[in-house]
């Protein structure tokens, strides 16, 4: 079992976003990824802040992944591999698990990523690409991520990606109250970003997405207005500030674009964060005078400032995440000696029929019914303790080993 991936820890937003699968992508990368590389299982969990490949093979098949990634991406892998990182066994499973509890998040704690991996999950299942370890895996990382979120206060206030750009823009206008703000996309994060914008005060929100019936029902939430994507350069004419997330492949928003609408702003500066990846936003924008343009990269700062009350809070959540590896992986080291134990319980029979046969002849034959049975029961047993007998002398050179809990264990009383 393997993770693999880059995040905003090992690699730039120009990386991620040549790496990110589009949603529209991902059942044919799945189908793609299992049918060049033969893994048993795959899952693939991309969002604006990581690219994650989760799978189950050997050592070398992990190799033909990494391939097959820069490949399906058209990179070098060259240009990729220094930015991976590959986890496999018990690693792969904490770092699934910290991923979902959001431990290894841009902002610690968000909720986010746990929906995210949910739907990785559910797709990868409807294709087929989940087998019975990974599906015990998945259950045990949303089992102990809803712990997580129960137990500790790791998500006890509303920090998100979403939350950092809000609070930058509260810092640089203060009150939201008059501020008019533009919102790119209606996906999840859009709409936690307008929830947070209410919350500090702001009045005037305008949403623009490709559906605009998608739009409408996001600003009706809201009070704010809607509108197409094709209407974005008039509307940036009076947004202060811009926030946008969507899925697309490519910029909507360009430097001429932004260039035009400062001119007939008379140069009134605008505030931009673009929170998807690939970016909606050209990063020549930032070379304008009026234009302020931050990316997620740039919100770490803001990130840094959440990390000290929740870090207690972390702690305890690392230390229920050790507990589901630990209960996984004794459920994986179980599922290996499946074949041990019925071979064992085969052979018992094996012994059990042979003794019966032998007892079934001597009584058709007309030997005593007492002796014959007395013999089967003292034959029975001495086969069938002779091997767990000489195992509990082996055991017992061991100091450590109590002899009669090891006997009650073995006798199940």
């Amino acid at each position: 079992m393997f993770a693999l991936g880059i995040n905003h820890k090992t690699a730039p937003v120009a990386l991620r976003e040549q790496l990110a699968f589009a949603p529209e992508q991902v059942a044919d990368a799945l189908l793609d990824l299992t049918a060049k590389t033969a893994v048993t299982d795959a899952v693939i969990v991309s969002t604006c802040n990581r690219t994650e490949l989760y799978f189950s093979g050997s050592s070398e098949q992990s190799k033909q992944v990494i391939d097959w990634l820069a490949q399906f991406h058209q990179l070098n892998r060259q240009e990729v591999e220094p930015h991976l990182y590959l986890h496999s066994a018990d690693a792969a499973s904490t770092h699934l698990m910290r991923v979902a509890c959001g431990l290894d998040s841009l902002v610690l704690g968000e909720p986010q990523i746990l929906g995210q991996v949910k739907q990785a999950y559910s797709q990868s299942r409807q294709l087929g690409t989940i087998q019975p370890v990974f599906e015990r895996l998945f259950q045990k990382t949303f089992a102990v991520a809803k712990q997580v979120r129960t137990d500790t206060e790791i998500g006890a206030s509303a920090v998100s990606v979403a939350f950092a750009a809000v609070t930058l823009a509260r810092q640089i206008f203060g009150k939201l109250n008059d501020v008019k703000v533009l919102l790119i996309g209606a996906g999840e994060t859009i709409e936690l970003v307008a929830k947070h914008l209410l919350e500090q005060g702001a009045a005037h929100l305008t949403v623009a997405n490709r559906s605009y019936d998608r739009a409408a029902a996001l600003a009706a939430q809201f009070n704010g207005q809607a509108i197409s994507l094709a209407q974005v350069p008039q509307a940036l004419v009076d947004a202060d500030v811009v926030i946008s997330s969507t899925a697309s492949t490519l910029p909507i928003v360009g430097k001429g674009m932004v260039e035009q609408a400062l001119k007939k702003r008379r140069h009134k500066p605008m505030f931009l964060v673009d929170l998807a990846v690939p970016r909606d936003i050209e990063a020549q924008v930032a070379e304008l005078e009026d234009a302020y343009l931050y990316t997620v990269d740039d919100l770490q700062n803001i990130v840094a400032q959440n990390m000290q009350s929740r870090q207690a809070a972390a702690e305890q959540a690392e230390q229920m995440i050790a507990v589901g590896v630990a209960d996984f992986s004794q459920w994986l080291a179980l599922q290996g000696n499946i074949d041990w134990v019925r071979d064992y319980r085969e052979r018992c029979d094996a012994v059990k029929q042979e003794l019966l046969q032998r007892a079934l002849n001597q009584l058709a034959s007309g030997q005593s019914a007492d002796k014959v049975m007395t013999e089967l029961a003292t034959k029975l047993s001495n086969r069938l303790m002779h091997a767990p007998t000489r195992t509990i002398r082996q055991l017992l050179q061991d100091d450590t080993t109590q002899p009669q809990t090891l006997i009650n264990t073995l006798l199940d009383v």
